[in-house]
């Protein structure tokens, strides 16, 4: 998801790896003798992998469906139990794949300014957009537009934009997961963070994150390997049972992380337990997803590059959906027939929205140029 000007778009390639680099020395210092080998067509550096490409567009459908169940979920315990695995694991893996493109994040004045543009810009815009949206279509006039304290899935950005600023501390650390799973418990039972900057699911995501800054290309391999892929599917299938068990005995707040254990009414020690558990359930069904996303490309391949514009545009769809009445009019959408309606609408809108026509409409609030923003020079003062 990132380093280029999209949220979701893929960082800069890391260094060469140990077996390329002797090539690399090779072609920067040819002999007398040897001529200089040809270099590489200048597309080839630009090239993307479509394995992460597919990880963020089945990633974002995962998103809007469940976004798209929650209206309608009451009543069926199988779709709340298959609510609670998706949101045990998506929004983590979003996450992780965002922290493993911000590896190379350092502050320089480039990626600043891609930072400003890609990620604190767009939620400017998109928070008074939904912020508007809710005030006009829910009939809410008091509705005040308010940069810190993000409305509906807009938290995402300025977390993004919070862990990435701190990417440097994070790879300056010699245990910076240790350090980031104990900011994560300390939240869930500090109960007096509040709500500015959703700093609650700042702090309760941040492990993944900082998982994501330490994952190597090397992990990913390991990750798709056939004995994996083999294991997610018990591993499922055992989440799936579990999941139906305590889907009438758990609160969904758990999975959100927006709140200590206290603003749940629940004792303080419990939330340190969940903090931990879930990421170790979210971690493992994590590594199940990655596990069976295809490596080649695929027909949706190329709609990775575009879930930025799916994951904010789809949120006016269901809450609109939920603004204007649609579900309450319609009791017929909790039904088995009307759940897979509203999950098949929900994953082709967020589909198109992902396409590249509506990449190239959205690119001013997504990708804005503000080349006026920034000095051509910034070490001018």
């Amino acid at each position: 998801m990132f380093q280029a000007p999209s949220v979701f778009t893929r960082a800069p390639l890391p260094p060469a790896t140990r077996e390329s680099e002797p090539r690399r020395e090779q072609a920067l210092t040819p002999t007398a003798a040897a001529p200089a080998p040809a270099q590489a067509p200048p597309t080839a550096a630009k090239r993307r992998d479509p394995y992460f490409d597919n990880v963020k567009y089945l990633a974002i459908v995962l998103v809007a469906v469940a976004h798209a169940w929650e209206p309608v979920m009451d009543g069926s315990r199988a779709t709340r139990a298959l609510y609670m695995i998706v949101y045990t694991f998506h929004m983590p893996a979003f996450i992780l794949i965002s922290g493993y493109f911000s590896r190379t994040f350092d502050m320089s004045a480039p990626k600043v300014k891609r930072l400003i543009t890609g990620v604190a810009v767009p939620y400017v815009l998109f928070e008074t957009a939904y912020s508007l949206f809710k005030r006009y279509v829910d009939d809410a006039p008091d509705t005040s537009i308010s940069l810190v304290d993000p409305l509906f899935l807009t938290w995402f950005l300025i977390a993004l934009f919070i862990w990435r600023v701190t990417t440097p501390i994070w790879l300056t650390l010699s245990h910076p997961l240790p350090v980031a799973l104990a900011i994560a418990v300390l939240a869930s039972i500090s109960p007096d963070i509040g709500d500015d900057l959703d700093l609650q699911r700042v702090f309760q995501f941040l492990p993944f994150f900082v998982l994501g800054l330490l994952v190597k290309p090397e992990h990913f391999q390991l990750v798709r390997r056939r004995e994996v892929r083999l294991l997610a599917l018990p591993l499922f299938a055992g989440a799936l049972l579990f999941a139906y068990w305590i889907a009438p005995r758990m609160r969904l707040g758990w999975l959100y992380r927006a709140n200590s254990a206290q603003e749940m009414d629940a004792p303080w020690w419990s939330g340190a337990v969940m903090s931990l558990a879930l990421f170790g359930c979210a971690l493992a069904l994590t590594i199940g997803f990655l596990a069976w996303v295809p490596r080649r490309s695929m027909w949706f391949t190329v709609l990775g590059a575009g879930t930025i514009c799916g994951y904010l545009l789809h949120g006016f769809l269901i809450k609109g959906a939920v603004y204007t009445g649609l579900f309450d009019r319609h009791t017929w959408l909790s039904g088995p027939v009307g759940l897979v309606i509203v999950s098949v609408a929900a994953a082709g809108a967020v589909t198109l929205m992902c396409s590249p026509p509506v990449a190239r409409a959205l690119k001013f609030a997504t990708e804005p140029d503000m080349k006026w923003a920034f000095r051509t020079d910034p070490a001018k003062r």
